[in-house]
């Protein structure tokens, strides 16, 4: 079987990708990217490490009672930036499975 090189850019896009996903299974994240589930799974690991290693608990954001429209708004804000950020890794490895079918 031929190990597939795949760069730095792509595996932490994809785990973002995965990251950004809350249902999503690990296969079905590695299906739509056309890679192997473990090699996924590896990724994730890899970044879990460097995670634990090097960054500290956020503490949880207060709770605002105030009901201001910018609050409101955070929420759809958020998800709009999670799916572009889900569109723009699936178009770049469309474009990169696109540039290993040419001969």
């Amino acid at each position: 079987m031929v190990m597939k090189h795949y760069p730095p850019e792509f595996r932490a896009e994809a785990v973002a990708l995965y990251r950004s996903r809350p249902g999503a299974t690990i296969k079905s994240v590695a299906d739509d990217l056309g890679v192997n589930h473990e090699t996924l799974r590896n990724w994730i690991r890899l970044d879990d490490g460097r995670r634990t290693g090097t960054h500290t608990a956020a503490a949880p954001a207060a709770a605002s009672s105030s009901g201001s429209p910018e609050d409101e708004n955070a929420a759809p804000r958020k998800r709009i930036r999670e799916l572009e950020e889900e569109r723009d890794i699936l178009r770049k490895a469309a474009r990169y499975f696109a540039g290993e079918t040419r001969w």
